[in-house]
């Protein structure tokens, strides 16, 4: 095996509250802020100085992010940021799309009063950091929401998978949520949702869940790819 293979190993198998966990959070939150940007070298003296930690946990978190999709290895050159075209993004949202219905029709029947309540806090916190124009608040409750519509216990797997999706498009997530009038569509967008799941209808769940990706993607694909 070996010394970047062996890195990535580490990284896979590393416990939560690690310092290579911290490095993990650290970067994210660099790529979500835009200071980190798509295309960016992943200065790695830089990122431990700034973090305050060696430089092998930021190579941990580095192999962490890589597999991700966050972050591209260069051999010879190093990290940079990931950059996706058009067509990468159509088809990570059309995978989110097949795994998002299965996920929701499985967990609505689930989802009870506490789960309703977790959804209708992190709906009403999303609708505070977009009144505060607080991107990095925003996608943080926007994932809490979704992940509490999605999430049922017996399908680890599929949510495993949803998150790599999710994460692998996170930069862009952060892009979307620059515009107030996104801003502004994903408020409504998870009231219509919440709604669906108060009346137990799973078809119109997965329907407005379908049309809230389709709205984001295609304001992604307008920043992406302008005519």
């Amino acid at each position: 095996m070996s010394e970047r293979q062996a890195t990535r190993e580490r990284a896979r198998t590393a416990a939560p509250g690690t310092t290579a966990q911290h490095a993990v959070e650290g970067l994210r939150r660099a790529i979500i802020a835009g200071d980190l940007s798509p295309g960016d070298r992943v200065r790695q003296e830089e990122i431990a100085e700034r973090l305050g930690v060696s430089l092998a946990p930021v190579r941990e978190a580095l192999a962490v992010l890589e597999q991700e999709g966050q972050v591209t290895y260069l051999p010879r050159r190093g990290y940079f940021v990931t950059e996706l075209d058009v067509g990468d993004m159509r088809e990570i949202y059309e995978l989110r799309e097949l795994l998002e219905e299965r996920a929701a029709r499985r967990a609505l029947p689930l989802l009870d009063d506490d789960a309703l309540e977790r959804i209708e806090l992190a709906a009403r916190d999303c609708v505070d950091a977009a009144s505060a124009g607080d991107v990095a608040a925003e996608l943080e409750a926007n994932r809490r929401f979704h992940f509490a519509v999605l999430g049922s216990p017996d399908q680890v797997h599929t949510l495993r998978l949803i998150r790599l999706l999710w994460d692998s498009t996170e930069t862009y997530r952060a892009i979307y949520y620059n515009s107030p009038q996104a801003r502004d569509e994903s408020v409504r967008a998870h009231d219509r949702i919440i709604a669906a799941i108060r009346d137990r209808d799973g078809d119109r769940l997965v329907a407005e869940l379908d049309a809230h990706r389709g709205r984001a993607l295609e304001r992604l694909a307008g920043i992406l790819a302008p005519e």
